[in-house]
């Protein structure tokens, strides 16, 4: 039987594109033990999957210790190691050779070093010999004497040398070459042949003295062709090259040698072809623009069209390849009254041009720089006579904020630069988009949550904000930011749109708790949308949100918060989006009004993500008071890091740009071609419904006080339509609280008791991390008697909603006012601990949390029952982070199951901060251990998880059984008449243990690299969808396909664009787990095609049985719903 399954492990993981060996490579490190390395057991061990060395201090080591790889000698070779360091240096030997009579594993030779100084990491040095070799940013050659020469020079390359980074070493004869995740840290010829070494041993460093941590993971090794040993008299080293460690030579003081023979203009060979020659050429004096701008894809030039898919009927067209060194890389566009573009580098200038003809392009000298100092503009519109601009430069070489541009003289030119409004901001979540208010008496402006406006949120806005600023975190437990410190000190309210004056004078937070908002458009309803950002770091945590389309409507909130404290959208003080979108890294974002486009792709609203490269047509339609939607790719490219767009008034194309983050930047035409009727659709659309028409009614109380307010808005407090009992609160948190607070408490229905307790909550208590240095105390007198107020309902009675609003109002108040008497909180845990568990993940994410805040004796056993029953890791996750801080209620077994649980979780995959919130989940829970839970469980406290895949997992599950080699009618046949009486929670169990949720979002919970299952059953028959499982390369949807990016070496690697920074492209290659990447130098890159063959391996229904996966087909085509007719009995 074992045999069987190895079979199938083994061939399924050779059909897995994503996951399998790179040609020539083989691994020197099998991630469970150092079977075939040697070292001081002291200092190497294996954690985690990975190999960690330690010292403790300057009094453990005498001199610096290595682990050697006893698998053989490497002479010419490629070297791939993952490794991330701490404290003081380390490093990998090679070519070198052991010393014993330095001491036991002591090694020297040639060492590529790891270091968190940037110009010694990635350098050449040389142990026990000749010392510093070649620094970071250095092409440097030894002659035969010994003497090195500078031979080019570049910038360093910097990384942070705590997180993991991808170590290269390529050797061929006497040339070598460092490289830092793709970029080239070292290029070195080595002429001397008494010193050099051209075959040796391989090994990694701790270094004695200061402690250090370094681990490595991932290594993997090639040997190549033996020769490459070139001769001195092919060394081509400039005349007036400089020689290494010696003072720069006067011109023609000291020529550098030359060598024997005729003169060379040859390059030096190297893994890419490039060599000495074109790394000399990089130390020429550099162009007016010193940063570097590299090409999308490995031509210089912007990403060509053939490699662009858009919709049937639209032609995409490349009118510019913009020239980074002269004219960056465009981020915002936009277009005068005369119909010219203007375009904005981001962190350069501003330039104008008027768009080509049909079949024409754009040159150089068509693109004017617009003569103002102004730069790093990210958003900006023409309007009020003016240009408008959201001005973003986190390079603080200018001032960040919102400008107003204009003629002053008449000539056709910009001049004038006035600041209406300083923000701060230190990231590229800072200062975006402007536009125009519906009414076109005021403007919108859009800000990630990085841009603090001068003065704050509090004093910087007017007092009649739309926006109650009584924001918070309003979390009971404390908070855990982001295990890699991103936005660590962030805090509500986040990410604004803000409604400003013309003049700047008033600026009004109109919306608020985004994470990082780029653009947005005002619908012909007058109603705004934007794209907001998802935090990719959080991928596969109950927390993660997708990047999404949200209805922005006045007071809004949309519940970002820093590391875990992201609100859910089942929060009642959160607003939900309209669509959902996925992973991605929102940019440009419009309504195609004024298109020559098909009446359906005029109305849409563009969302244009980034990383991915796509551009999405969202298709909303009215839901109540709001909108919801679906999403259509409308262009696709890889890479195509699409920036910006505007439809032109004349010609009613699109024009879009990529670029950003300085990669080569482009400007393209979409025009249609088809055969549809492209006539313009109405100025506006029907009359409001009469729910939208309420809202707005409501709205107008938003940020005044009214006498008329309360009467209004109570009525709709517990409105069905979300958006319009949200208006009606809002409304009722900007009157003076004396005026409706006994009214709160009185309330007796239910519906309207709970969210106007909720607002009273808000209002008078204050979140401790915004609470004034003068704050005066919580009025614990009003807290015991909201809590009164609500524990006079009968929480069973209550509705799905309403609980949620019940239990989220009692961690409002708990939070804002701090904890009341013992009495009052038995009287709470009474309350809620009969319903606990419930029917929902959403009920109990909050009944968790508030029981063990309660340290309710029961909470133990029925949270680790949840944790048990949960099949998937996100609401496991939830359950074991509310526990981590109760301390009553636990036995022994509980305990045990609770440790097993994080061995378990260690086999969970997620964002680039997902290992981190486990540790940080696991160590808040051990500090509540005590000294005799810490003894009896010693041994399970210190054992350490076996990490696998998901196909190893899979394999795990389903040991002892043999293969079944299922065929799609055989299959189809059993689910015409099988799926009848079918148990859902087999179905359930199933769809976890065939890994469905490491990539297929499903409900709440799964990743989102394939497509979401949640709504399959509206989409498949029984009969297609066994199909995509069975032959799942058969039709790979465009959204979800990996590309095969081939490089100048011939070696490919596949996967999916997740990021581009400059001459860097970074690729998931396993779409399960999100952090296997691989930076890719573009330069190196010779082709880009989308990938035949799906990331999702074959055979994955090979295991199970057929009752088990007709049980599966009906839990997925069900939607997840138990009282679907299949599951009937």
């Amino acid at each position: 039987m074992k045999t069987h399954l190895h079979s199938l492990i083994a061939f399924i993981l050779a059909l897995a594109p994503l996951s399998a060996q790179e040609e020539g490579f083989q691994s020197l490190f099998n991630g469970k033990d150092l079977t075939g390395w040697d070292g001081n057991p002291e200092l190497w061990t294996v954690e985690d999957g990975t190999i960690s060395g330690r010292t403790k201090g300057p009094d453990q080591l005498t001199y610096n210790q290595f682990l050697i790889w006893r698998g053989g000698t490497v002479k010419n070779f490629e070297f791939h190691a993952k490794i991330r360091q701490d404290g003081n240096n380390s490093g990998i030997q090679y070519r070198s050779k052991e010393l014993p009579e330095n001491g036991q594993w002591s090694v020297g030779g040639y060492q590529c070093d790891v270091h968190p100084n940037p110009p010694y990491n990635g350098m050449i040095y040389e142990e026990r010999a000749r010392g510093i070799v070649v620094q970071n940013g250095q092409s440097v050659v030894a002659d035969p004497d010994g003497r090195r020469w500078l031979v080019a020079e570049r910038d360093p390359v910097a990384v942070d040398g705590t997180q993991w980074h991808d170590y290269t070493i390529i050797a061929k004869g006497n040339h070598i070459t460092h490289k830092i995740d793709g970029k080239v840290t070292i290029e070195f010829s080595d002429y001397d042949e008494k010193a050099r070494s051209l075959e040796g041993i391989l090994a990694f460093q701790v270094h004695r003295g200061p402690a250090m941590e370094v681990q490595i993971k991932d290594v993997r090794l090639k040997v190549l062709p033996d020769g490459g040993v070139t001769p001195f008299a092919k060394a081509d080293i400039p005349s007036d090259a400089q020689e290494v460690g010696k003072p720069k030579p006067k011109p023609k003081a000291k020529p550098a040698p030359k060598a024997a023979g005729k003169p060379q203009a040859k390059a030096m060979p190297n893994q890419n072809g490039k060599g000495q020659a074109q790394a000399a050429a990089k130390a020429k004096p550099k162009p007016k623009r010193p940063q570097e701008v590299g090409p999308a894809i490995g031509e210089n030039k912007a990403t060509p069209v053939d490699r662009i898919k858009a919709l049937d009927g639209f032609q995409v067209e490349l009118l510019y390849s913009v020239p980074g060194g002269e004219q960056g890389s465009w981020v915002a566009l936009c277009h005068d009254d005369q119909g010219r573009i203007y375009a904005s580098d981001q962190y350069g200038d501003l330039y104008r041009f008027n768009p080509p003809a049909p079949g024409q392009a754009l040159k150089p000298a068509d693109v004017k720089k617009v003569p103002i100092n102004i730069r790093a503009i990210n958003g900006m519109v023409f309007a009020f006579g003016a240009l408008y601009a959201g001005v973003n430069d986190y390079e603080q070489k200018a001032q960040s904020g919102l400008y107003r541009i204009t003629d002053s003289d008449g000539n056709d030119e910009l001049d004038k630069i006035e600041l209406l409004k300083a923000f701060d901001s230190k990231s590229d979540h800072g200062v975006h988009a402007v536009m125009p208010t519906p009414d076109g008496k005021s403007l919108y402006l859009i800000t990630g949550n990085n841009a603090i406006i001068d003065g704050g949120p509090y004093e910087g806005t007017a007092k009649d904000s739309p926006v109650p600023k009584v924001w918070g975190d309003d979390h009971l437990l404390p908070r855990m930011p982001d295990g890699r410190g991103h936005n660590r000190s962030v805090l509500a309210p986040g990410g604004i749109v803000y409604r400003v004056d013309p003049d700047g004078k008033n600026f009004e937070i109109f919306a608020s708790g985004f994470r990082n908002i780029y653009d947005g458009g005002v619908n012909r309803d007058g109603e705004l949308f934007a794209y907001d950002a998802d935090m990719e770091y959080d991928f596969n945590t109950p927390w993660y949100r997708p990047t999404r389309v949200v209805h922005v409507v006045s007071g809004a909130e949309f519940g970002w918060r820093n590391g875990a404290g992201k609100y859910p959208e089942f929060y009642p003080v959160s607003l939900p989006a309209a669509v959902n979108i996925g992973p991605g890294s929102p940019t440009g974002a419009m309504f195609g009004y004024g298109a020559k486009f098909p009446a359906k792709y005029q109305e849409a609203f563009y969302a244009f993500d980034w990383s991915w490269g796509k551009v999405y047509a969202i298709h909303l339609t009215r839901d109540g008071a709001s909108y919801t939607g679906t999403k259509e790719e409308f262009l696709t490219g890889a890479p195509l890091p699409v920036t910006d767009a505007i439809i032109h008034p004349k010609d009613g194309a699109m024009y879009f740009a990529i670029g950003g983050r300085r990669v080569q930047s482009g400007l393209y035409r979409v025009t249609y071609a088809g055969d549809e009727d492209t006539s313009p659709i109405p100025a506006a659309s029907s009359e409001p419904s009469s729910l939208v028409q309420l809202r707005h009614d409501l709205e107008k109380f938003h940020g005044k006080a009214d006498p008329k307010a309360i009467e209004a808005a109570w009525p709709h407090l517990d409105h069905d339509d979300r958006f319009v009992a949200w208006a009606a609160r809002v409304a009722v948190e900007h009157q003076p609280v004396d005026e409706w607070k006994e009214k709160a408490l009185a309330e007796t229905e239910p519906g309207k008791r709970i969210p106007a307790l909720m607002a009273l909550a808000r209002v008078a208590g204050v979140c401790p991390s915004h609470r004034p240095e003068d704050f005066a105390g919580a009025d614990t007198g009003l807290r015991d008697r909201i809590l009164g107020s609500l524990l006079e309902l009968d929480y069973a009675k209550l509705g799905h909603g309403e609980r949620l609003g019940f239990v989220r109002t009692i961690e409002i108040v708990l939070h804002r006012f701090g904890d009341p008497e013992p009495v009052l909180i038995d009287a709470i845990v009474a309350k809620l601990d009969p319903s606990y568990p419930a029917d929902s993940f959403e009920e109990n994410w909050l009944l968790t949390e508030t029981l063990a805040y309660l340290q309710d004796p029961n909470a133990a056993a029925k949270g680790m029952a949840l944790i048990a029953s949960a099949e998937s890791q996100e609401p496991q996750m939830e359950y074991a982070r509310s526990l981590r801080f109760l301390k009553t209620g636990w036995t022994p077994g509980l305990r045990k199951q609770q440790l097993n649980w994080f061995l378990k979780a260690a086999n969970y995959r997620g964002g680039a901060s997902f290992e981190k919130f486990i540790e940080f989940i696991r160590n808040d829970t051990l500090a509540t251990y005590t000294d005799a839970e810490k003894k009896e469980h010693a041994e399970l406290i210190a054992k350490k998880p076996e990490r696998k895949s998901a196909i190893e997992n899979l394999g795990a599950i389903f040991a002892g059984r043999a293969p079944t080699m299922w065929t799609l009618e055989e299959l189809s046949a059993a689910a015409e008449t099988g799926l009848k009486s079918r148990d859902f929670e087999n179905g359930r169990k199933m769809f976890s243990a065939a890994a469905c949720y490491a990539c297929h979002r499903f409900g709440n919970a799964g990743g989102m690299t394939g497509p979401d299952l949640t709504g399959a059953g509206g989409r498949y028959s029984p009969n297609d969808f066994l199909d995509q499982i069975i032959n799942p390369s058969k039709v790979i949807s465009d959204q979800f396909a990996p590309i095969v990016v081939t490089k100048n070496d011939g070696t490919m690697i596949t996967g999916v664009v997740v990021n581009l920074s400059g001459d860097n492209v970074t690729l998931n290659t396993d779409l399960s787990d999100p952090n296997q990447r691989e930076n890719v130098d573009r330069k190196e890159v010779k082709s880009i095609e989308l990938s035949k063959v799906s990331p999702m391996p074959p055979m994955l229904l090979a295991m199970l049985k057929k009752e088990e996966i007709l049980d599966l087909v009906a839990y997925v085509l069900s939607g997840g719903d138990r009282a679907n007719e299949m599951f009937a009995k």
